[in-house]
C-alpha cells in the first residue's frame, strides 16, 4: 500500500516526505550518516509556520515551513 501525508493550512502544503528528507540533510550536513539514525520524531506546529524534530531521542533542531 502506498501512503502519503500532507498538512494543508493557509493556502500551503507540507509533505511528509518532504520534511524527512529536510531534517536528514540538517543530519547529513552536521557530518552524521543516515543509518546513524534509530528514531525520529517531527512535530509540525503550523500555528508557530515550524517544524521541530528530536533525532535519536537527544539531537533537537527546527526549521521554517
Amino acid at each position: 500500500m502506498k501512503c502519503q501525508v500532507v498538512l494543508e493550512y493557509a493556502g500551503r502544503q507540507v509533505c511528509e516526505k518532504e520534511v524527512i528528507d529536510h531534517v536528514k540533510s540538517i543530519w547529513l550536513e552536521a557530518g552524521n550518516k543516515v543509518k546513524d539514525i534509530k528514531t525520529m520524531d517531527v512535530y509540525l506546529k503550523p500555528e508557530e509556520n515550524m517544524i521541530y524534530y528530536v533525532i535519536n531521542e537527544t539531537e533537537t533542531g527546527s526549521f521554517p515551513m
